[in-house]
C-alpha cells in the first residue's frame, strides 16, 4: 500500500457516520447490506448515504454489487487488511519476537 492510498483510507474512516457504515459493512460479512439497510440501521437520509458510500468506496473500503434492484455494499476486507499491514509493518522496530507484535503477522497470513 502507497502511502496516498493510506491517506485516502483514513480520511474515508475519519467521519463518524463513514466509520458507522464501514463497521456495519464488516459486521455484515461476505454478505454485505442493501443501502436502504444501511440507511435505515443508522438512521441517514439516502442522499446522506450515497455520499459516504461513494467516499468509502472511493476509498477501496467498501465493494458494491447490484442484485436485482438492490445496490449490495460489503466491506473490503482485503483492503482494509492492508491498511491494517501498513499500518503497523514496522511494528515495534522488526522486532517480532515481542508478544505484541507476534499477532500482526498471523493476522495478516490467516487472511490471505
Amino acid at each position: 500500500m502507497k502511502n496516498k492510498d493510506a491517506v485516502t483510507a483514513l480520511g474515508a474512516l475519519a467521519h463518524e457516520s463513514r466509520l458507522a457504515i464501514y463497521r456495519l459493512l464488516v459486521a455484515a460479512g461476505h454478505e454485505g447490506l442493501a443501502a436502504g439497510v444501511i440507511a435505515e440501521r443508522l438512521h441517514l437520509p439516502p442522499a446522506t448515504l450515497s455520499f459516504h458510500l461513494k467516499e468509502l468506496s472511493h476509498a477501496g473500503l467498501a465493494i458494491s454489487r447490484q442484485e436485482g434492484r438492490y445496490v449490495i455494499y460489503t466491506a473490503n476486507f482485503g483492503n482494509a487488511l492492508k491498511l491494517v499491514n501498513y499500518l503497523t509493518e514496522n511494528c515495534c522496530g522488526g522486532n517480532s519476537y515481542l508478544p505484541e507484535c507476534a499477532a500482526v503477522p498471523a493476522a495478516a497470513e490467516t487472511a490471505n
